[in-house]
C-alpha cells in the first residue's frame, strides 16, 4: 500500500528560509571576530586549512551517516569551482585582510559581494534587475566608497587590507553563482561537503606551516579554529545553501 506524504506548505517553507537565512548572518557574522581573534597566532593559510581540515570532515561524517549519493560527473567542475574560490581563495583573502584592517570593516567591505552577486546573477542567470535591487546595491555601494575613503587615509597596508577585502567579495560572489544551479539537481550538504573537501585539498601546500604553527598556539585559538570550521562554514553553508534555494526538507536534508 502506497504512503502518502504531505509535501511542506508554500508558507512553512518560507519560514524555514528565513530562519536558515538569519542561522546564516548569524554565524557568518561571528566569523570576522574568530577570524581577528585566531589570526593573532595562526596565519591566514594555516587557519584557512585547519577550518576547512575539521569542516570536511564534520560534514563528510554527515554525508556518511546519511548515505549520501555522490554527483554526477558532470557537477564536479563547478563543485571544483565553488571549492577553490569560496572555500579557499575567500577564506584567505578574508584572513589577510582582517590582519590589515578592523573585524567591523572587514565585514562591511566584503558585503560589496551582494552587489556583485546581484549584477552576476542579473547576467548570467538572467534573473533581471528590479528597481529595488538596483536601488539597494547602490546604497551598498555608497557605504563600501564611505568606508573605502575612511580606511584609504592611513597608508598603504590599510589600502591593501582594502584590495583584499574587495577580491574576498568577488570570490564570493562568483561561487554563489556557480553555486545556485547545482542546488536545483543536488542537496545542500552533498555541494557544502565536496566544494570545502576540494578547499581543503588546495590548502594543503601550506600543510607545513600548519604543522609548525599550531603547536605553539594558546587553547582559545584551537577553539576559535574549531568554531569557525563547525559553525560559520559548516552549519553556516548548509543554512546558506537551503536558504538561497528554498525547497521541502527531503531535498535539503533526505
Amino acid at each position: 500500500m502506497a504512503v502518502k506524504t504531505t509535501p511542506i506548505s508554500a508558507e512553512r517553507e518560507r519560514s524555514l528560509a528565513l530562519a536558515a537565512a538569519l542561522v546564516t548572518v548569524t554565524l557568518w557574522a561571528s566569523a570576522f571576530v574568530g577570524i581577528r581573534a585566531a589570526s593573532q597566532q595562526l596565519s591566514p593559510e594555516a587557519l584557512a586549512l585547519g577550518r576547512l581540515t575539521i569542516a570536511s570532515i564534520a560534514l563528510g561524517l554527515l554525508v556518511l551517516a546519511r548515505r549520501e549519493p555522490l554527483p554526477s560527473r558532470r557537477d564536479l567542475p563547478a563543485i571544483a569551482f565553488v571549492g577553490l574560490f569560496w572555500f579557499a581563495l575567500y577564506n584567505i583573502a578574508l584572513m589577510e585582510a582582517e590582519r590589515r584592517v578592523d573585524a567591523g570593516t572587514a565585514a562591511m567591505l566584503v558585503n560589496i559581494g551582494p552587489i556583485l552577486i546581484a549584477v552576476l546573477a542579473g547576467v548570467f542567470l538572467r534573473e533581471g534587475f528590479p528597481r529595488g535591487l538596483l536601488v539597494g546595491c547602490a546604497v551598498a555601494f555608497v557605504g563600501a566608497v564611505v568606508i573605502g575613503s575612511a580606511t584609504s587615509k592611513h597608508g598603504f597596508e590599510p589600502r591593501w587590507g582594502l584590495s583584499l577585502c574587495l577580491a574576498a567579495a568577488l570570490f564570493y560572489a562568483v561561487a554563489v553563482v556557480a553555486q545556485k544551479p547545482l542546488l536545483t539537481r543536488m542537496s545542500t550538504l552533498q555541494i557544502t561537503w565536496l566544494a570545502c573537501t576540494f578547499g581543503a585539498l588546495v590548502c594543503l601546500p601550506f600543510a607545513g606551516v600548519f604543522l609548525r604553527q599550531v603547536p605553539h598556539v594558546h587553547a582559545y585559538v584551537i577553539g576559535w579554529m574549531a568554531y569557525l570550521a563547525l559553525g560559520p562554514m559548516a552549519l553556516g553553508f548548509l543554512t546558506w545553501g537551503y536558504a538561497s534555494y528554498a525547497r521541502p526538507l527531503d531535498g535539503w536534508a533526505r
